[in-house]
């Protein structure tokens, strides 16, 4: 062990001295990118940021290993190409809902309108604050927070990863379902054509044109005005966001879970600031979120104990406690491996029993004696 130990350090030092370069080269590029085009909210585009930002932490890994992930992500992108497209087509000339989530937020809190109330308090057409700036930033996170926990997870245990595939598909699936039996117009729309008295603001890329990066400010405007402008039932800014974190929260320590729900309670507060949803929206959205994530569950349960395999427990016990070496993903043959080859030693060995171990080490011992 120790010889083999000594055998990978020239290997783990040259790695680290690509990575020193080539995860610099890539943050500047994506940095000039978001300033002067903007984040890549095009599917396409920001699954090929993601794929150069893989290979830039792996510089290491032959072409294989990484055409491995556009292989895989070829239906993830297929799905959110077929999402935009479609979603833009959801209220199929049907008058949306309106009133009713006024009327929800106003029962919620005691008859005022919290997108009103909040803009009425904060918003200063004259000038923009720091936290204009924040909720641009908040906002344009929905576009690669789910996509970035996707890549991470692909990169580092493909078991984790279809496990949270397969939920954050159900999601979107379910979400524009959802739009198409029932288009529900944002506050933004509602007060544009007099469901609202006051006047409601839409404002998600304000905060970047203050900071200078026009661009993504544009981009933004552009998607908009492209995007189905009924379909903010549920908030799957929300959900999405709520997703990411419900994966890991029962598998952190406790003091890193109010953290964690931060994230997407800051994005619905975000949403409910700059017009885009109101609180109705975002709490059927983690409604959505508990739904799906309750039924992938049971599924996987059902279609364990169906083929007699471990579905879902090798990705519950990485998550526990990963062992250093799966962690840090420095085993070649592994980061060499596919999609079914990388995630089967997970799989084999939680599957395996006290007795199997006790077996295992016995035949050694019984080998080296002989």
């Amino acid at each position: 062990m120790i010889v083999e130990d000594i055998e990978t350090q020239p290997e783990s030092r040259h790695r680290w001295a690509q990575r020193r370069v080539t995860v610099p080269l890539f943050a500047v590029a994506f940095a000039v990118w978001w300033y002067f085009v903007g984040l890549p909210t095009d599917p396409m585009l920001a699954a090929v940021w993601l794929w150069l930002g893989t290979i830039a932490f792996r510089p290491d890994q032959p072409w294989h290993y990484h055409l491995g992930f556009a292989r895989d992500w070829v239906p993830i992108v297929i799905l959110l190409v077929a999402y935009d497209f479609s979603r833009g087509l959801a209220d199929n000339d049907v008058a949306p809902h309106v009133t009713e989530m006024i009327h929800a937020d106003e029962w919620l809190f005691g008859g005022t309108l919290p997108t009103v109330w909040v803009q009425s308090h904060l918003y200063d057409a004259n000038h923009v604050h720091w936290y204009d700036v924040l909720a641009s930033f908040v906002y344009f996170s929905h576009f690669v927070v789910s996509l970035t926990v996707l890549a991470v997870l692909w990169f580092r245990n493909r078991t984790l990863w279809a496990a949270f595939l397969r939920r954050w598909f159900t999601l979107t699936a379910l979400g524009l379902a959802t739009y198409f039996l029932y288009p529900a117009a944002p506050p933004w729309w509602a007060s544009e054509h007099g469901y609202i008295a006051e006047h409601v603001e839409r404002m998600s890329g304000r905060g970047w044109e203050a900071i200078g990066l026009h661009g993504g400010s544009k981009l933004l405007a552009v998607g908009q005005s492209m995007s189905n402008p009924v379909a903010a039932m549920p908030s799957l800014h929300s959900a999405f966001a709520m997703s990411a974190v419900a994966f890991f929260l029962f598998k952190v320590r406790k003091r890193w879970i109010p953290l964690l729900l931060a994230y997407p309670l800051l994005m619905s507060a975000t949403l409910v600031y700059t017009g885009e949803h109101y609180v109705v929206d975002a709490i059927v959205g983690y409604a959505y979120v508990g739904i799906v994530y309750l039924v992938v569950w049971l599924a996987e349960r059902w279609w364990a104990h169906r083929t007699g395999r471990q579905v879902g427990e090798a990705a519950e016990s990485y998550l526990r406690s990963a062992a250093p070496g799966e962690a840090s993903g420095s085993t070649p043959a592994s980061a060499e491996a596919g999609p079914a080859e990388a995630a089967e030693p997970a799989v084999v060995q939680s599957a395996r029993t006290p007795s199997d171990a006790s077996d295992s080490d016995a035949t050694r011992r019984t080998a080296a004696g002989s």
